[in-house]
C-alpha cells in the first residue's frame, strides 16, 4: 500500500511512501497481542519510508528494537517482500507471505513429561 507523504521539509522530495495495508496489519497486531498477553513484548513503533515500513517490537522501554517485520516491495521478486530481523541484525526469516514469515516468532509448546 502506497501512503501519500506527509507535508516534506525544504530540499525533501514528497514521494509515496511504503506501508502495511490492513490485512497485514491484522496479522501483525494479532501476534503483538498474544505475545503482550504473554507478558513477552511490551511496545511496539511502525517507520514508514519510501522504499520500506517496519514494524518494532521492544520488551521495556528505552531499549533496541527486540524484533522487526520488515515490508520492502522492492525486494519481493529476490527473496521476497517480507522479513523477520532480530537484535542483532540476524533474519530469522525472509518470504513473500506475512503470515507465514511472522509465524517465526510464534512460541512453540513445549512438552511436559509427568
Amino acid at each position: 500500500m502506497r501512503l501519500p507523504a506527509p507535508a516534506s521539509t525544504p530540499g525533501e522530495s514528497a514521494g509515496p511512501v511504503v506501508g502495511f495495508d490492513r490485512n497485514e496489519l491484522q496479522i501483525i497486531f494479532n501476534l503483538y497481542g498474544r505475545m503482550v498477553a504473554q507478558g513477552v513484548w511490551r511496545d511496539y513503533a511502525i517507520d514508514f519510508s519510501a522504499s520500506q515500513a517496519v514494524f518494532s517490537v521492544f520488551r521495556r522501554n528505552g531499549e533496541a528494537a527486540y524484533f522487526r517485520i520488515v515490508k520492502e516491495p522492492k525486494a519481493i521478486r529476490k527473496q521476497g517482500a517480507y522479513w523477520v530481523v532480530a537484535q542483532t541484525g540476524l533474519i530469522l526469516k525472509r518470504g513473500p507471505e506475512l503470515a507465514r514469515v511472522v509465524a517465526v516468532l510464534e512460541k512453540k509448546p513445549k512438552l511436559v513429561m509427568v
